[in-house]
């Protein structure tokens, strides 16, 4: 494995690998650029206006986390389950699983924590253990439609870039897997897009085993992150030999989910508008004005979104990409009308609009309105 002079940038990272994820973790929070009135753009020579003009294209760009109630929620729970797991070896660890829908944040919510249990456990710790052994409190897997057991180990081994990683058998690769996790005393595996498996063919009852074996042997907290996996039959108890091979899965597995922001309830308008004022803080255009996202957008914002903060982080971060290139400096109907967003918001935002527009709904929450 060729050592690395320098961390890898920020934008050119791939989580799984322990180097980069590494420096996810330890790298600097991110500096918003310094709002600027439209005289000040003006009065910026032309290296110093593109330099400007890229940072605010970083910025928008990477917007996130924000901490929603949805965010917090989440990071309770899965607290409380990270940190109850300190059982000795000899017990097995609870696993988790965080299913919900595409759009609304679970991967990023995820990486937020394991990024905050990466900082504690090393600052309590220290970067090495005390055989000497690098300390690697988190291991990230994604996976594909294609994993099987092999697979799965193939790809911890790979974010340890162990030399042992393209040869042996299945048993020896996960022995190897095993190995790393002991040395580098890792207490938090995290195996990303698991509804890309097939949970009731071969490969998905051969993975769900080798779960429960990693469950067994790893001293880890096993977190899963998929949509639909209850569905796909993690969790089921059906009459069949594989459902009932599957179903052992869910005794020692709590099932996590995220919500949408809704406005059928004054409750749900107060969350939507708190999260617009915390977004609207954090977009750096000249012509920004209180109240430009939670008051002037936003209906708007809900129907384009529907809820789904995935898709609102994308349309205000094209939004505002397109408003510094453009020179209008300012998020208004008009310019978003312009800007795309993902295929599932725009199928469902006509009837939404329609219903905001006839004012049989409404985003904004009532107490302000009054």
């Amino acid at each position: 494995m060729t050592t690395m002079a320098s961390p890898p940038q920020p934008a050119n990272l791939a989580l799984s690998r322990k180097e980069d994820f590494k420096a996810f973790a330890d790298g600097p929070r991110r500096i918003q650029p310094e709002p600027m009135t439209r005289a000040q753009l003006a009065a910026l020579g032309g290296g110093a206006r593109a330099e400007h003009d890229r940072l605010r294209r970083e910025w928008h760009a990477n917007l996130g986390p924000l901490k929603t109630p949805q965010l917090s929620e989440l990071h309770e729970d899965l607290w409380d389950i990270v940190d109850s797991n300190l059982q000795d070896g000899d017990k097995a660890k609870g696993a988790v699983a965080v299913d919900a829908f595409p759009g609304l944040g679970k991967t990023t919510s995820v990486l937020a924590l394991a990024r905050e249990f990466h900082r504690r456990e090393i600052a309590e710790k220290g970067e090495f253990t005390d055989q000497g052994h690098e300390r690697l409190p988190v291991c990230r897997v994604g996976l594909t439609g294609n994993t099987g057991m092999k697979d799965l180990n193939r790809a911890m081994l790979e974010f340890f870039g162990h030399p042992g990683r393209h040869r042996g058998t299945t048993a020896q690769l996960g022995q190897r897997a095993l190995d790393c996790v002991l040395s580098c005393e890792v207490r938090l595996l995290a195996l990303d897009d698991l509804h890309f498996l097939r949970w009731r063919n071969k490969n998905g009852v051969e993975v769900s085993n080798h779960l429960k074996w990693i469950a067994n042997e790893f001293p880890v907290t096993l977190l899963m992150i998929g949509v639909g996996l209850a569905g796909k039959g993690l969790f089921s108890e059906g009459g069949s030999k594989g459902d009932a091979v599957l179903a052992q899965t869910r005794r020692r597995t709590t099932r996590l989910g995220m919500r949408p922001f809704t406005i059928e309830k004054e409750k749900g308008r107060q969350e939507w508008r708190q999260m617009l004022l915390a977004l609207e803080q954090r977009v750096v255009l000249a012509d920004k004005y209180p109240g430009m996202l939670a008051e002037d957008l936003s209906d708007y914002l809900f129907a384009r979104s529907t809820g789904h903060i995935g898709s609102l982080m994308t349309l205000i971060n094209r939004g505002s990409q397109r408003a510094v290139r453009s020179g209008e400096e300012v998020l208004s109907r008009d310019l978003l009308d312009g800007v795309k967003n993902d295929e599932a918001s725009e199928q469902a935002r006509k009837e939404l609009e329609a219903a905001l527009e006839r004012r049989r709904l409404t985003s904004k929450p009532r107490k302000r309105m009054a």
